[in-house]
């Protein structure tokens, strides 16, 4: 009869418990959500010098995927469909608010630089619409990279 073992462990040669790939200080052990984080960061601070003032009462945040609420649906389809963002003025005790989303702009670029700059574009148009401004009031290099 054989010997009946027991549960079979990952650790077969005691060399201990495996530790992360790669240390916590280092931008690889960043999840995908946080880099998207930083990034919108990054285009709002590239906006502060200018729109401090205007922006300082706005808050800035990240969504996955926009509400179904905000999805075309029908006949009436625009070139674009899906929201890349969303800009809220003002109402009573809630501040201003600009919401980017995060996987239709992951969709659509095709490397990190390209939605570093789809992400900046982005945040422009919305913080431009928050605004009642062109793009290219906000950000004068926007039109030159369309």
């Amino acid at each position: 009869m054989t010997q009946k073992r027991g549960p079979r462990r990952r650790d077969r040669h005691g060399r201990g418990l495996r530790g992360p790939l790669a240390p916590s200080h280092v931008p690889i052990a960043r999840s995908r959500s946080e880099r998207f984080d930083d990034l919108v960061l990054d285009a709002v601070d590239r906006l502060r010098p200018q729109w401090d003032r205007q922006l300082s009462a706005v808050e800035f945040a990240v969504e996955d995927v926009p509400p179904l609420s905000e999805l075309d649906d029908g006949p009436g389809l625009g070139p674009d469909p899906i929201p890349l963002g969303r800009a809220q003025a003002a109402k009573g005790p809630d501040p201003a608010s600009v919401v980017v989303y995060r996987r239709p702009l992951e969709a659509r670029a095709r490397d990190r630089d390209a939605l570093g700059a789809l992400v900046h574009d982005t945040v422009v148009e919305q913080v431009a619409t928050l605004l009642g401004v062109s793009p290219e009031t906000v950000d004068p290099g926007y039109d030159d990279r369309r």
